[in-house]
């Protein structure tokens, strides 16, 4: 996949999935590196777990688990361990505490590569 086609497809999954919308928000997804798509992917987390909504939860975590490049060493095979804890805490309806565990990524990865929150 061209990270053009996978920009696109995080520009849907961030704006309601849909057809719909706007021009000036697809093209400025479009111009997001690959740690923005990631640290807005830990946003839309955050948010979805306070709203309670395990579906979206399981489908944000499914991602976050395909992107991982496993062939990167050790911390990818670490990622995907957290997020399948996420996956169990969501199950168990405890998203408080997977809200916080993807809360803390979120910010080390901020951090990491100098992210601004907008």
């Amino acid at each position: 996949m061209t990270m053009v086609a996978a920009q696109q497809i995080a520009a849907r999954k961030m704006y309601g999935g849909g057809s719909n919308i706007p021009g000036y928000l697809e093209q400025e997804v479009l111009l997001w590196s690959p740690e923005k798509i990631t640290l807005k992917t830990f946003d839309l987390f955050i948010v979805s777990a306070k709203r309670r909504d395990a579906r979206r939860l399981n489908k944000i975590l499914a991602e976050l688990m395909g992107a991982l490049n496993y062939d990167a060493g050790d911390l990818p095979h670490r990622l995907n361990r957290i997020y399948e804890y996420c996956q169990r805490c969501v199950a168990h309806q405890r998203y408080d505490e997977a809200a916080q565990i993807i809360t803390e990524l979120r910010d080390t990865w901020e951090q990491t590569f100098n992210l601004s929150a907008s």
